[in-house]
């Protein structure tokens, strides 16, 4: 069951997804920052701009993208309209690696990190795209396991 549900209609949590998929979207927009001080300093701001008040899900999604200079719609729209997790299906061909996003919604483009003589970011889209992992020699990489999706391998 999506976490934003139709207004005025009485449902109930079907599991627990919605307790614990809030957060996991929350943590995975901590790692897209990818600077914990400046969100530390959102959730203070979010505190302080708030306070006691009663927000929408707009208002807060509207904050974090103007304090971080990131546009996060479409992350917010994927976990919270959706029960899906989106999946980075990848696959390797010799020294290339192609990848993109499926189970998600239409645009979605969430930057995922990924370890590979080092760190680096990729930014799937739903068409594949790929990256050349020559000519390091290296073949293996790992896809960063704190960003809050599925990982497909269809090799």
């Amino acid at each position: 069951m999506p976490i934003i549900r139709a207004h005025g209609v009485n449902s109930e949590p079907q599991d627990n997804d919605e307790y614990y998929k809030g957060a996991n979207m929350l943590h995975t927009i901590r790692q897209i920052i990818n600077k914990d001080s400046l969100f530390r300093q959102i959730l203070r701001g979010l505190n302080k701009t708030f306070y006691h008040q009663t927000v929408t899900t707009k208002q807060i999604e509207d904050y974090i993208n103007m304090q971080s200079k990131i546009n996060f719609s479409k992350v917010f729209e994927q976990y919270l309209t959706t029960t899906q997790i989106p999946t980075l299906e990848y696959k390797q061909n010799g020294y290339a690696l192609s990848y993109r996003w499926i189970n998600c919604i239409k645009g979605f483009n969430m930057p995922v990190r990924i370890n590979f003589k080092g760190s680096r970011w990729i930014r799937p889209t739903e068409k594949w795209q790929i990256l050349s992992l020559y000519p390091e020699g290296d073949k293996s990489f790992s896809i960063d396991p704190l960003f809050y999706i599925y990982k497909r391998n269809s090799d």
